[in-house]
C-alpha cells in the first residue's frame, strides 16, 4: 500500500501539470487570436488604401505612375528596413524558421518580433507585395506563445508545445480554419504525433478561433458552390490534375529557390533591394492592380468559374513570377495563399480543358479550382492532410473529400519522384547556410 502513494502522488502532479498546460495553451491562442485578427483585419484595411491610391495614380497617368511606384517603394524598403535593424528573425514566411526553433536546432526570436512582424508585413502586403498573410501570424502565434510561456516558468517541452500550439493558432486565425491549424502543428512543425503537443494544438486553436468568431465571424475566408463529386469517370481526371500540379510544384519551388539565389548573388544592401521590387510592384499596381496582394481575391474568381480560360497561363506565369520576387524583398510575408492561388487557378484551367474534351461528363470546372488548391499545397508543402482540411475549411466546401485525397495523392507521387524537397526544409537549410 505506501508503494502507491508515491505513483498516486505522481499522477496527480502530472494531471495538474496537463491542466495548467491546457490553460496556458487556451490564453496563448485568444491572445494570438487578437493579434492575428488584428493583422488580419489591418491588411484588408491596408489592401483598401492601395486600391484608393491606384485609382488615385491611374487619373494622373504618368505622374500619378511615379508617386505609386514611390509609394510602394518606400513602403517595401521600410518593412525591409526593420527587419534587418531590429530583428532579422522576422523575414520571409517565419515558418522554417519555427520549425528550427522547435528542433532545438536554434533559439527562439525575442519577444518584440511580433510587433516587428506586424507593422513589416503590414507594410509590405499593403504595398502590393505577393506575400499571405499566414507566415506572419504563425511566427507571431509562436512568438506569444514563448513569451507567455517564459513568463509563466515553463519548462522546455512545455515551451516547446506552447510555441507550436501558438503558430497553429495564427494559422487557424489567418484562415478561419481550426482544424487545419491543429493538424498542421503535428505533420508540418512537429512531424510527428505527440499527445501533449496536440493537446496544446486543439487548445490554442479553439481559443484562437473563438477570438476570431467574435471580431469578424464564422463565415469561411473564401464561398464555393457546394459542388458535386461527379462520375466514375471524372474521378481519373482527379489524380491527372494531381500529377500535373506535382510538376508544377516542383516548378514553383525550384524557381522560387533560384529567384532568392539570383537576389543573394546580385548583393547590395537589403533595403535598395526591397525598394527596388516595390518600384517594380508599383508598376503592376498601375497596370494590373488586381494582380498583386495575397491574392484570395483571384481564388475566390476562380471558385466562382469568373475567369477566362486564355487569361489563366498568364495569370499563373505572373502570379509565380510576383510571388517568387516578393519573397526575395526578404519582409515578412508569407506563401500560403500565393500558393493557394496558382493552384486554383491551375484546377480551373484543367477542368475547363476537360470539360471541352469530355462534354458528355458534366465537369464542374470549379471543382477542379478546389482539387487544385489542395492538390498544390500538398506537392510544395508535402502536408495532404493540412491541404485538404485547410481547403475544406476556408471554401465551407465538404463534398470534395475523394477528389481532394486523389489529387493530393497525385502531387505528392510526382514531386516525391523527382526528389524535390519540401519548400519549407529547402528555405530551412538554405537559412542554415546563409547563416553559418
Amino acid at each position: 500500500m505506501q508503494g502507491e502513494r508515491p505513483l498516486k502522488a505522481t499522477n496527480v502532479r502530472e494531471l495538474r501539470d496537463l491542466v495548467a498546460l491546457a490553460v496556458l495553451a487556451t490564453l496563448v491562442g485568444l491572445i494570438a487570436g487578437v493579434v492575428c485578427v488584428g493583422f488580419r483585419l489591418a491588411l484588408e484595411s491596408g489592401e483598401g488604401l492601395r486600391h484608393a491610391a491606384v485609382d488615385w495614380a491611374q487619373g494622373r497617368a504618368w505622374q500619378g505612375l511615379a508617386l505609386l511606384v514611390a509609394g510602394c517603394a518606400a513602403a517595401t524598403a521600410v518593412a525591409a528596413s526593420l527587419v534587418r535593424r531590429i530583428v532579422p528573425e522576422a523575414s520571409g514566411s517565419g515558418i522554417p524558421r519555427v520549425e528550427a526553433v522547435l528542433d532545438g536546432e536554434i533559439k527562439a526570436a525575442p519577444a518584440y518580433l511580433a510587433p516587428i512582424k506586424f507593422v513589416g508585413g503590414f507594410l509590405a502586403i499593403s504595398a502590393g507585395l505577393a506575400l499571405g498573410r499566414e507566415g506572419p501570424s504563425v511566427q507571431m502565434g509562436a512568438n506569444i506563445a514563448d513569451a507567455i510561456s517564459r513568463l509563466f516558468r515553463r519548462s522546455w517541452q512545455d515551451n516547446r508545445a506552447l510555441m507550436a500550439g501558438g503558430a497553429g493558432a495564427g494559422l487557424a486565425t489567418a484562415f478561419n480554419a481550426p482544424g487545419a491549424g491543429a493538424i498542421f502543428v503535428i505533420e508540418e512543425l512537429v512531424g510527428r504525433f505527440e499527445p501533449r503537443v496536440a493537446v496544446v494544438a486543439l487548445g490554442a486553436s479553439v481559443g484562437a478561433i473563438t477570438v476570431s468568431n467574435i471580431m469578424v465571424g464564422s463565415e469561411p475566408v473564401l464561398l464555393a458552390p457546394e459542388l458535386p463529386v461527379g462520375s466514375a469517370a471524372i474521378q481519373p481526371l482527379y489524380l491527372l490534375l494531381g500529377l500535373l500540379l506535382g510538376v508544377l510544384s516542383v516548378f514553383y519551388s525550384r524557381s522560387l529557390l533560384a529567384t532568392l539565389n539570383l537576389f543573394e548573388r546580385i548583393g547590395g544592401p537589403m533595403e535598395l533591394r526591397a525598394a527596388a521590387i516595390g518600384a517594380v510592384i508599383g508598376v503592376v499596381a498601375f497596370v494590373a492592380p488586381e494582380m498583386l496582394g495575397g491574392g484570395d481575391h483571384i481564388t475566390q474568381s476562380a471558385l466562382n468559374g469568373e475567369l477566362l480560360l486564355m487569361t489563366l497561363p498568364m495569370i499563373f506565369l505572373l502570379r509565380l513570377l510576383l510571388g517568387a520576387i516578393s519573397y526575395a524583398a526578404a519582409t515578412p510575408g508569407g506563401l500560403f495563399a500565393p500558393m493557394l492561388v496558382l493552384g486554383s487557378v491551375a484546377g480551373l484551367g484543367f477542368g475547363m480543358i476537360a470539360d471541352q474534351i469530355f462534354p458528355g461528363l458534366s465537369i464542374d470546372p470549379e471543382a477542379f479550382a478546389v482539387v487544385g488548391m489542395g492538390a498544390f499545397f500538398a506537392g510544395v508543402v508535402r502536408a495532404p492532410l493540412t491541404g485538404i482540411v485547410l481547403v475544406t475549411e476556408m471554401t465551407g466546401s465538404s463534398s470534395l473529400l475523394l477528389p481532394l485525397l486523389s489529387g493530393c495523392f497525385g502531387s505528392m507521387l510526382v514531386s516525391e519522384a523527382l526528389g524535390d524537397h519540401p519548400i519549407y526544409t529547402s528555405l530551412r537549410r538554405r537559412a542554415a547556410r546563409s547563416e553559418r
